[in-house]
Parts: C-alpha cells; structure tokens; sequence
C-alpha cells in the first residue's frame, strides 16, 4: 500500500466492538460506568483525528507489527477491506485518551501513514 493509497473504514463501529469495550473499560471503572460510557459511545457521533495524535493523547507505544492482532488488520487495509472506527474516552483526570477498542487498528494504521485520519467515537 503506498501512503497516498486511502484506508477503507466502516461508517459506524462494528456491533462486536461495543462489548469488547466494554470489557477492557470494566478494568478500568466499575461495571455500571463501563456500562454507562459503552451507552455514550453508541449515541456519540463520529469525530475525525490523525493517527499520531491519538498516539500522543493516549500515552500508548506503538505496538510491533509482529503483534498477530496487527497483521490481521494489516492485510485487512491491504486487501482494500473495511475497518471499524476507533471507540475512545477521555480521561480528563489523567489528561489522557482510553482507547476502549481500536488499538491495534490504529497500530496498523499509523504503519501505513502517522498522519492517516481516523474516524473515532469519544465520549
């Protein structure tokens, strides 16, 4: 894929992504709050960043594209197939970004462009 080549993304998160969410975000908060912030995601608008930026606001590493979960998506982008958008929280007391799901997504994304913009739900 060359960096001019456009990332193919669904218009809405996938179904599947709501629930694994909302397992990582019951790590993080108690049931009732995870449960209460997936209810936000699904009703929040999609909202466009760029992949580093993510990067920055979520104090995260870059994952190596070794990772298996990253080539999945990896050949999903290269095949031309559809991604799902990223489901983030803001964690306005660690000033950060929670990435609910989506994380190897962006890691395969920003393989391809750092400044590929990537559609997101954030509550």
């Amino acid at each position: 894929m060359k960096k001019s080549d456009k990332i193919k993304w669904f218009q809405e998160p996938e179904e599947k992504d709501y629930p694994a969410a909302q397992s990582y975000l019951s790590l993080i908060f108690d049931e009732d709050k995870a449960i209460e912030l997936v209810t936000q995601l699904k009703q929040a608008s999609i909202i466009m960043y760029k992949a580093k930026d993510l990067f920055r606001a979520s104090s995260l590493s870059l994952l190596g594209i070794s990772n298996s979960h990253i080539e999945i998506d990896i050949e999903k982008i290269k095949k031309n197939k559809k991604i799902s958008p990223l489901l983030l929280v803001r964690d306005a007391f660690n000033y950060k970004v929670i990435i609910a799901d989506g994380y190897h997504r962006l890691c395969a994304v920003y393989t391809f462009n750092e400044d590929e913009i990537i559609p997101c739900k954030i509550v």
